[in-house]
């Protein structure tokens, strides 16, 4: 994919951004775990964690997305671009799918509007960093740099 920036200079940026999601994402299904846990796993409940509606099921699942996306931001590599790419889509698909059932029983993970919206977000800024934080050796970069300077004289 050589559209894609390698060792892009504003690299550690974006994947700092991208850890950043993954810390709040962490902290608030740990304090999510914490505010819902004697209750059902799928409840419909009224429980708010740092301005989002949350259930138990949703807890869970944010503490793991938090914890691979902050271990992939970490660990700096292919691995983590990957991560940032695929969590951002994934992120982005889950939002608009809970969008689409939200009014009805299928809303199993409790989402509201705000969820939706911050999703959605969280998605965006997750791909994005994704796009821009593929590692590569300098001969990559070099020869991504010629493969550009020669499209565009071409």
């Amino acid at each position: 994919m050589a559209h894609i920036p390698v060792n892009h200079p504003l690299r550690p940026v974006y994947r700092t951004v991208a850890g950043l999601i993954g810390a709040y994402i962490l902290v608030f299904g740990v304090i999510g775990l914490i505010q819902t846990l004697g209750d059902p796993l799928f409840d419909r409940g009224d429980v708010w964690v740092l301005g989002l509606r949350t259930n138990l099921a949703f807890s869970i699942l944010s503490i793991l997305y938090g914890i691979v996306l902050l271990g992939g931001n970490i660990v700096n590599g292919y691995l983590g671009h990957m991560i940032n790419l695929g969590g951002g889509v994934l992120f982005m698909l889950a939002g608009m799918g809970m969008m689409t059932v939200m009014q009805t029983d299928a809303n199993i993970l409790n989402f509201s509007m705000s969820t939706v919206v911050v999703s959605l977000i969280f998605g965006l800024l997750v791909f994005t960093a994704g796009l821009y934080d593929k590692p590569g050796t300098a001969e990559d970069a070099e020869a991504e740099e010629k493969y550009r300077r020669a499209s565009v004289h071409a």
